[in-house]
């Protein structure tokens, strides 16, 4: 009797090699990602204690600019006229804002002109003029360049004391004071240990703080609507700390590399998911709303140092401490 022929077509036998070169493939594939990780992991178990000298000088370097800042204008920000009182025109025209900037900028204090533009056209509508000069000498110096009255029907007119304003300053600080306090109290509760609550709220710290030394380099006048958008970093930035932390110390499953990579791709895929919709914004709507354009211009700033001092200074601060613990 003859034996049945094995070279034959056989549809299990071919689904079998299919799944073995698939399963062949997908181990190539995993193979690369997971030699990379490993070899990042022994090069930053080797170098994690290095990568603290970055952030600390960045962090000297800009406590030197911010004191020098103080020296030179008496204060730690630009504040526009929100903050510090004084008059703002909105004039119901299409004006050259640079030849209105020429003109009036010797007659008054702090001038500061933008143009509101139609959000279809994109054609000039109006131009806004804020200056600290009080309401009367500014609508004199106005009326003389553009050769007619300013009233209710051309322009609009809106003063705020200086004493207001700065009384204003006063609350909004306060309330990031205690935003800042309410969140440290949140953390230490959640974790119970004090050098990774610490690492948390430094990194918020040095966020807002790396944020501010930037918009002052950029000239940016900080209005209340900055505040509140420092305010908003609070919130950004202790998020993905907090996600770093507790899957580095509060997890136990896998190493303490393969916990902080796994929390590292959630919180940057977090992180750039905010900052990419941020910038969108601005690029979008920011142009047609000083107010929107400064919030968005802030959260990037905030974003983006948040990612360098999540995964560069917190991750090695919060890795020297689970080692340390572990031993």
């Amino acid at each position: 009797m003859k034996k049945a022929d094995d070279s034959g077509p056989n549809p299990d036998r071919r689904i079998f090699k299919m799944e073995q070169l698939e399963n062949k493939s997908e181990t190539k594939i995993q193979e690369p990602k997971q030699k990379f990780s490993e070899r990042f992991g022994k090069f930053h178990d080797k170098y994690y204690k290095l990568f603290l000298i970055i952030p600390i000088i960045l962090l000297v370097l800009g406590f030197i600019y911010m004191f020098s800042f103080y020296q030179k204008n008496n204060d730690y920000i630009y504040r526009d006229i929100s903050l510090t009182g004084g008059t703002s025109v909105t004039i119901n025209q299409a004006i050259n804002i640079n030849d209105l900037s020429k003109a009036i900028s010797d007659k008054l204090e702090n001038v500061n002109i933008r143009e509101i533009s139609d959000l279809v056209t994109k054609e000039q509508i109006a131009a806004i003029v804020e200056t600290k000069s009080d309401s009367e000498i500014t609508r004199t110096v106005l009326e003389q360049y553009l050769g007619y009255s300013l009233d209710e029907e051309n322009s609009s007119f809106e003063f705020t004391g200086s004493t207001l304003s700065e009384s204003f300053f006063r609350q909004l600080l306060i309330a990031v004071l205690i935003a800042f306090c309410l969140m440290a109290i949140v953390v230490f509760i959640q974790f119970k240990s004090f050098i990774p609550s610490l690492a948390v709220i430094g990194c918020a710290f040095v966020d807002i703080f790396f944020t501010l030394v930037v918009a002052n380099m950029l000239g940016i006048q900080i209005s209340t609507a900055g505040i509140v958008a420092f305010l908003m970093l609070i919130g950004y930035s202790v998020d993905t700390d907090i996600l770093l932390t507790t899957k580095a110390i509060k997890r136990e499953e896998g190493s303490l590399n393969k916990r902080i990579f796994d929390s590292f791709k959630t919180g940057i895929t977090m992180t750039l998911t905010s900052l990419v919709a941020v910038l969108i914004a601005l690029i979008i709507i920011g142009q047609f709303s000083s107010i929107l354009s400064q919030i968005f211009t802030i959260m990037i700033i905030g974003l983006s140092f948040d990612i360098f001092n999540t995964w560069v200074t917190n991750v090695s601060i919060i890795k020297w401490y689970a080692l340390k613990k572990k031993k």
